[in-house]
């Protein structure tokens, strides 16, 4: 399995990446090709003000519910609407279809999240 380097990962499954003065949330292939084909993405409140680890979503396949929860502190600013009509867009491409779109509290805690070798050395 190969993952993009231009973004960061969490242990959680989340990665983040920059889009301006923004930042993109999504989940992993790995995530979306354990839970199966989603059926449900949502519960993104837009204004929420969240610190890392925070609950953030939920994404629901046939086979499980799971939590999808902030990378770093910040405040959620936009959640992607496609994934109302069509949630299994994550599962043709989970590194392109991003989930929510969030400000960060402190860019340098970005740094801190694990880079694309070092999230596929904690999954092996």
């Amino acid at each position: 399995m190969s993952l993009p380097n231009d973004r960061k990962y969490t242990s959680s499954h989340e990665w983040i990446k920059a889009d301006g003065d923004t930042y993109v949330v999504g989940i992993t292939d790995n995530a979306q090709d354990q839970l199966g084909d989603l059926v449900f993405v949502g519960e993104v409140e837009v204004g929420n003000k969240v610190a890392a680890g925070d609950q953030v979503a939920v994404v629901e396949s046939v086979k499980a519910a799971s939590d999808i929860y902030a990378p770093v502190s910040g405040e959620i600013i936009e959640f992607n609407e496609a994934l109302d009509a069509e949630p299994n867009l994550i599962n043709d491409d989970a590194h392109t279809h991003w989930i929510f779109k969030m400000t960060v509290d402190n860019p340098e805690d970005i740094d801190a999240l694990l880079d694309a070798a070092d999230y596929l050395a904690e999954q092996e």
